[in-house]
């Protein structure tokens, strides 16, 4: 393990003012956000999506660091015939590579899930590297509820998190390491706070039986937030506030970076808080985003899988990757939202 180049990809994967997008969708998701938008899930639309994203230059040039790729997306080739994995670097972005297998129940655990993958991942990881993958993605699943989560979930998640990322740096690939802390419930956001806390402590003690080295990986952790359904939704202050003191709390300064998923929020809610948090001072690791949904939304709806929708589309991802470049610098203000409007 080459653990200074390791360190040179995690840093550049947090570079100040540019985050990571998460273009990693499962086929059943990218289904759903393809019929919110009236456009049948082919391969090849799949692939005529992608890559209006991955051309969209100004986006991917100044404001996107690096790109989780589904399996189907990193083997896939542009209309041209360029691989999409060079499109990527082309752009001067890192390609990376989504390689979990999705969760299962967890036994004796109701409403419990466990992220699956580990088995034939060395192999796996050989053949991504191969193909220009330099950084990994595995989420785990954490719901918070009615006596969950249990110690039984946060510790084989945990477990498995800290395998995947042994793993990944032993094929020389960055580990994106995820544990979400779902914001689906009713709970309120020092709930979030207090199991967040919980997961990461857990996460990091795995982290080091494993002997992961901290200074090659990414941190891709949810906000302390209020659940959706919570009655009282914390202000943007509060949410920054309190995430950054739990960060302190739980997440060594060895880690290079921390990129947040935005976990359901809306655009705006995500790039906000973002914002807020390089209000509150020095932080001792890189801190930006690593958004799917909130950085996709937009130029999705733009395009709606029409030829002559391509311009618009990356304009669309354009402005919202360029919103989050700027908040991962505490320099965004709403007021460029309504410009672009």
């Amino acid at each position: 393990m080459n653990l200074t180049e390791l360190n040179r990809i995690a840093t550049a994967m947090v570079a100040p003012g540019k985050g990571i997008l998460a273009a990693d969708e499962s086929s059943g998701t990218i289904k759903k956000r393809f019929d919110a938008i009236g456009v049948e899930s082919t391969e090849t639309n799949r692939r005529d999506y992608r890559e209006m994203l991955f051309r969209a230059k100004e986006a991917m040039s100044q404001y996107i660091s690096g790109v989780i790729l589904y399996d189907e997306t990193i083997w896939q080739d542009a209309k041209d015939g360029t691989p999409l994995v060079k499109l990527i670097e082309q752009a001067g972005a890192i390609p990376g590579i989504k390689v979990d297998e999705g969760t299962q129940a967890l036994p004796m655990c109701p409403g419990e899930l466990v992220t699956v993958g580990l088995d034939k991942l060395a192999e796996r990881l050989k053949k991504y590297y191969e193909r220009g993958a330099r950084f990994a993605k595995w989420r785990a699943v954490i719901d918070i509820g009615s006596g969950i989560p249990s110690m039984t979930a946060i510790s084989v998640n945990a477990h498995a998190l800290a395998r995947y990322a042994a793993l990944c740096q032993a094929a020389q690939i960055v580990p994106i390491v995820e544990p979400e802390v779902l914001m689906d419930g009713d709970h309120d956001i020092d709930r979030c706070y207090e199991v967040t806390s919980r997961v990461l402590n857990k996460t990091f003690q795995e982290l080091r039986v494993q002997r992961v080295a901290l200074e090659g990986m990414v941190l891709k952790p949810n906000m302390a937030i209020s659940g959706k359904k919570c009655a009282k939704q914390a202000s943007v202050e509060e949410v920054a506030e309190k995430t950054i003191r739990l960060l302190r709390a739980c997440v060594p300064a060895a880690v290079p970076g921390i990129a947040f998923l935005s976990g359901g929020q809306s655009d705006q809610e995500a790039t906000a808080h973002l914002n807020a948090m390089h209000k509150l001072g020095p932080l001792p690791w890189g801190l930006t985003f690593s958004y799917g949904r909130a950085l996709q939304a937009a130029p999705q709806k733009a395009w709606s899988g029409r030829p002559e929708n391509v311009a618009a589309g990356q304009a669309a991802f354009s402005h919202r990757a360029r919103m989050n470049g700027l908040a991962s610098r505490g320099e965004w203000q709403s007021s460029l939202e309504q410009k672009a409007a």
